[in-house]
């Protein structure tokens, strides 16, 4: 074995990544912001991480509102995604530039959105604060799932089985063969 830089994690491990979209909002705003980081941490109460950049309007939105909704998008979202991942939602509407619907959820403010796979409400517990991004905590409060659900989208990495949806730069989307 020899000492790396940590990037050569990146290029090894770091996809594929199952996307999950962050969704918020407060004050009569809201965004949609496409992550990586994400896993679950508890069954009893159900609970869920997500790591956001305080850079990232999604991260205010969270902040003020203490709440979100993390929706799983479908193989037919790659486009939705790579957009909403490239833009701010301080500058457009994502949903409607995208043409996403959305759909009341029952205990968060933040929208539901029908055309994804999964969508969880989320209530935030807790944050750490940890280098270049901010680790939410947060109870899972109900979980709504799509009646015809289809591949989850993956950032897909550079080995075989995979089906590639859409690749711009650095970002290569798809979904798992089989």
């Amino acid at each position: 074995m020899h000492q790396v830089d940590f990037s050569a994690y990146w290029q090894c491990c770091g996809n594929p990544s199952r996307i999950v979209w962050a969704v918020a909002e407060a004050g009569g705003r809201r965004s949609i912001c496409p992550l990586g980081w994400k896993m679950n941490t508890s069954m009893a109460p159900p609970m869920m991480v997500i790591a956001v950049a305080p850079a990232r309007f999604t991260h205010e939105l969270i902040t003020a509102s203490g709440e979100f909704v993390l929706a799983w998008p479908g193989e037919a979202l790659a486009s939705a995604t790579l957009l909403c991942g490239t833009q701010s939602g301080r500058d457009i509407d994502k949903f409607a530039r995208t043409g996403l619907t959305t759909a009341a959820g029952q205990y968060v403010q933040a929208p539901l959105i029908p055309e994804c796979i999964l969508n969880m409400e989320c209530r935030v517990a807790g944050h750490l604060d940890t280098g270049d991004h901010t680790i939410f905590a947060a109870e899972v409060l109900a979980v709504w799932a799509n009646e015809h659900p289809e591949k989850l989208l993956v950032s897909a990495g550079r080995e075989e089985g995979y089906q590639v949806l859409l690749e711009e730069g650095f970002y290569r989307f798809g979904v798992i063969k089989g």
